[in-house]
């Protein structure tokens, strides 16, 4: 096993055309460990120093730690690029086939380079990825003390067949009562209609009525906004994702207005609900966020999607509407 460590930028570049290959033969595969997503993320927000870790076997990439440095009161710790903010999953990216040497490896060279950090804190790990199985015991057995605790949760609903299948699924209660917003949206004087943002759309003009519906929709959401990164990293990653055709943009409109929005990926067979945005105060009453979101999941039904992800947070509409909780894991070690 070959291993190269990058510790600027010249890495993305570097492992560009073998990233996504690499991916497609993972145990895990999520948008967020795509070449484009890391490489956007760190642009963004570039916390720390970088410390990609490439392993090579026989000449092709079967690994790749994307990692980078940070310090805090004196302590030095090693995280997975992405961590932790605004990206929902990440792992280490390695092929199924040489999975255990490649964990190996990595150990390994994070054993032998200890005197670099002080800790490793790996988030938002999947419950099923090897990574959680396999990396810790490595790690132990190389003197390293770990921790593997659940961080958070990402609803998840399996998609059935058809849109019946879909509302069997839910409880009495909620089904009922999301057929009484639908009802009630369509039911009223003005028009309800959505639509997908594509080729036909401005992009930059669709993704500003989305930013200002999401600043709209919370308080919370209105001050993550007002962070320059954040708004810069979500200006560049959007018309990045829309161009792979990852990215699913669409509004619900009331009459001539767009009352609610959500940016969805499209990846692996997997739907996934990244942010939303709905103006609360001139059609709360349609409860236009919900109502999109149901014609969102009924459309991915019959695209013939497996899954639709509701990514990181326990709110409890992404109960009623039938997620069951995935866990997120958290990987600690010193």
């Amino acid at each position: 096993m070959e291993i190269t460590a990058y510790t600027d930028e010249s890495a993305f570049d570097a492992l560009q055309r073998e990233w996504l290959p690499l991916l497609q033969g993972a145990p895990v595969n999520h948008i967020f460990y795509t070449w484009e997503w890391q490489k956007t993320w760190w642009e963004a927000y570039c916390p720390g120093a970088l410390r990609i870790i490439a392993c090579h076997l026989d000449g092709q990439l079967v690994g790749i730690a994307p990692l980078f440095l940070t310090e805090s009161e004196g302590r030095r710790t090693l995280q997975i690029i992405g961590c932790v903010d605004v990206t929902d999953y990440l792992d280490l990216i390695v092929d199924q086939e040489h999975a255990t040497a490649v964990y190996s490896a990595i150990a390994d060279y994070l054993a032998a380079g200890r005197e670099d950090f002080d800790a490793l804190d790996f988030c938002n790990i999947p419950f099923d990825s090897p990574t959680r199985q396999i990396l810790p015991q490595l790690l132990e057995a190389r003197g390293f003390t770990t921790a593997v605790e659940q961080q958070e949760v990402c609803p998840v609903i399996e998609l059935p067949a058809d849109w019946a299948g879909y509302l069997s699924m839910l409880d009495k209660k909620q089904r009922h009562e999301l057929r009484r917003k639908i009802r009630r949206a369509q039911g009223g004087e003005k028009t309800i209609d959505w639509y997908i943002v594509d080729g036909r759309h401005d992009l930059d003009e669709e993704v500003s009525h989305f930013v200002r519906l999401m600043a709209a929709s919370d308080p919370e959401k209105e001050a993550f906004l007002r962070n320059d990164k954040n708004l810069r990293f979500f200006r560049q990653i959007v018309p990045l994702l829309q161009d792979r055709g990852w990215l699913q943009l669409k509004f619900l409109t009331v009459g001539d207005e767009r009352a609610a929005a959500y940016i969805n990926f499209v990846y692996e067979n997997r739907v996934m609900v990244y942010n939303s945005g709905h103006a609360r105060r001139d059609y709360a009453d349609l409860s236009p966020g919900i109502v999109l979101l149901a014609f969102s999941i009924r459309y991915a039904i019959e695209q013939g999607y497996q899954a639709y992800d509701f990514l990181r947070g326990d709110e409890p509409y992404k109960y009623r509407m039938g997620g069951i909780d995935s866990p997120v894991m958290n990987i600690r070690a010193s």
